[in-house]
């Protein structure tokens, strides 16, 4: 899953960073409102952390942006004002929650979880296709009822997928998604070439009735294995 951290103050930022990383996710930053702006613009996330006070703008308008522009981005609004009035404008225009500063990581992950969760299309943190059987919690998968060990790439490969049922995936978007917007420095997509391969292969091994296909000249696609 990816996140985004909007935080001017580097230090909180590095170790919100560092303990989301921990936790598997795929962390991005940004210091000021145009920044952000830019991102949440050009790359879609699972999760916003928005602080109010940033140097160039307010984060209460950043969130009102995100929502005109129609995103699904979940967004947790964390701040230094802990004041009733933020609270409320807030949540009026459509976070997701609110965490005053300063606050435990510990809380903050229990709080992402717990937006993600919301926002998921799962039944109790498990997502299927066919006979697949994917946990986002343990962060396991089972074919016909069956473990299948997968890297945490291959995983998040899979989930990408999972949340997109139905969707041809261009490959530069499935890089983006799962490795980040420093993706875009990359010559070339063989990384996610072999790691797609990797994954098919595990899932086809072990029987899966729905597989990772290639749709010729627009990217892959989750389908039945005889389709």
């Amino acid at each position: 899953m990816k996140l985004l951290i909007v935080e001017d103050d580097a230090s909180l930022s590095e170790i919100m960073s560092r303990a989301l990383r921990a936790e598997g996710y795929v962390v991005e930053t940004a210091s000021n409102y145009l920044d952000a702006e830019d991102k949440i613009a050009g790359y879609s996330y699972d999760c916003i952390m928005l602080d109010i006070m940033l140097p160039d703008g307010n984060g209460l308008r950043l969130l009102q942006h995100i929502k005109s522009l129609g995103k699904a981005d979940r967004v947790i609004i964390i701040s230094a004002k802990d004041s009733i009035d933020d609270k409320v404008e807030g949540l009026n225009l459509g976070a997701d929650d609110y965490l005053a500063k300063p606050f435990y990581i510990a809380e903050l992950l229990a709080r992402i979880k717990s937006v993600l969760r919301r926002g998921a299309t799962a039944v109790n943190n498990i997502m299927t296709a066919g006979n697949i059987s994917l946990d986002i919690q343990e962060r396991s998968v089972k074919v016909a009822g069956n473990y299948v060990p997968l890297l945490k790439k291959e995983f998040d490969i899979l989930l990408y997928f999972l949340r997109h049922p139905n969707h041809i995936v261009d490959k530069a978007l499935l890089a983006e998604a799962v490795w980040g917007d420093h993706i875009d420095m990359a010559d070339n997509f063989s990384f996610v070439y072999a790691q797609v391969k990797n994954l098919r292969k595990k899932l086809s091994e072990a029987g899966a009735d729905v597989n990772i296909k290639a749709v010729y000249g627009f990217g892959y696609k989750l389908a039945e294995v005889d389709e």
